[in-house]
């Protein structure tokens, strides 16, 4: 006789609308300040230094919102370990490295390369898999 066992879902609510439209939108602000560093690091247009830091104030205003809805699903969890855990470590380390990168781009804009783009870098890598471990838990289709 064989039994098969469904694993209890992480989350008691999965990501609602407005948590993933948060999340979800941290990671083209990110990747438009990644690519914005790109294109300063290729022709020196101070403008671009300045949109780069613009994407990363708005990023980090979603980030930052994304992670205070994160703290409440992690507090609602019934499990603290595992994905929601993982989740939200995933976008703190987004959001502190978000900051630094933000503290960065604050410089003079000559002083922002080469750090501010292997930061941005870094920083919408860390946004992307922390939108696809947090988004991996909602269900799509019609309930």
């Amino acid at each position: 006789m064989s039994s098969i066992a469904t694993p209890s879902p992480a989350y008691r609510h999965p990501p609602g609308t407005l948590h993933t439209i948060l999340l979800a939108g941290t990671v083209p602000l990110f990747l438009g300040a990644f690519l914005s560093d790109i294109a300063y690091y290729q022709s020196y247009q101070i403008q671009w230094s300045n949109f780069a830091s613009w994407l990363i104030a708005g990023a980090e205003l979603f980030c930052g919102l994304a992670l205070l809805c994160a703290l409440l699903n992690l507090i609602r969890a019934r499990q603290k370990g595992g994905q929601p855990l993982m989740y939200f470590l995933l976008l703190l380390a987004t959001f502190v490295l978000g900051l630094v990168n933000a503290f960065q781009h604050a410089k003079d804009a000559w002083a922002v390369m080469p750090a501010g783009l292997v930061l941005s870098g870094i920083v919408f890598l860390l946004s992307c898999l922390a939108t696809w471990v947090g988004l991996s838990g909602r269900a799509g289709g019609v309930k």
